[in-house]
């Protein structure tokens, strides 16, 4: 593991990152999802694509990487071209999963691959809509000893600027994002994945348009059961 700082709106952001196959020529990033660390994306392809050099980022707020700001998706994007700029790497595949396939899309690398990406508005639940608008009733009251009864499970624990932070990004639209982008896109999904549903990647599949769609057996961690084949078409996609 090492450690870079990079200087991003007066603020020094020390992110952690591990490199695999460090001695070759042709890199891929790799970006974890929201709540997640490098550990889980390492854990899932590091022993895959030995032809090219993988570079595991911890994002700002998450894992070994530091974050005392506010920080948006399009925050996190300049912040990762940062990093890579700082590591002299252009990757020609970011590949970013959940949240990090917002950040990866960003990127604007020639290559694309996203793992259950986030970035589709769903419906949410009746129970859901219910809870919001409680919150936001009792919000000004100044009930603070509440808030953990109405906070999402991925933003408890968090710090005032990483829960500032989730509440900018967890009901992004990313749809306008999704359809500006050139890169080759391959779109891997979880068929029972319930946070960012099937339907979901068919959408954002569409809006790419140099894209391809494969729906796999799983839920939102879907990749750590399909790594060898997502590799595969990454490595075929990609020569």
């Amino acid at each position: 593991m090492a450690v870079k700082e990079v200087i991003y709106k007066d603020k020094i952001f020390k992110l952690s990152y591990e490199l695999v196959n460090p001695s070759q020529e042709k890199a891929i990033l790799i970006l974890h999802g929201w709540g997640s660390n490098k550990e889980i994306m390492k854990q899932a392809f590091a022993k895959e694509l030995k032809t090219y050099k993988h570079i595991y980022l911890d994002m700002p707020g998450f894992g070994a990487s530091n974050n005392e700001t506010i920080l948006t998706t399009e925050d996190y994007g300049k912040i990762v071209l940062l990093f890579l700029k700082s590591l002299n790497v252009q990757p020609i595949l970011a590949m970013g999963h959940s949240f990090g396939g917002k950040v990866a899309t960003l990127l604007k690398t020639k290559h694309l691959a996203l793992l259950s990406s986030a970035g589709v508005v769903t419906e949410k639940p009746w129970s859901i809509k219910v809870k919001i608008a409680t919150f936001k009733l009792l919000k000004p009251l100044g009930f603070k000893k509440i808030r953990k009864l109405f906070v999402a499970p991925d933003a408890q624990g968090m710090s005032h600027e990483m829960y500032e932070t989730f509440k900018n990004v967890v009901d992004e639209d990313f749809e306008a994002e999704f359809a500006k982008s050139k890169s080759k896109a391959l779109c891997f999904w979880g068929i029972e994945d319930t946070a960012t549903p099937l339907y979901t990647g068919e959408k954002i599949a569409g809006l790419i348009a140099d894209s391809e769609f494969y729906p796999l057996e799983g839920d939102h961690f879907f990749f750590l059961k399909h790594a060898h084949f997502i590799a595969q078409e990454i490595q075929k996609h990609t020569k």
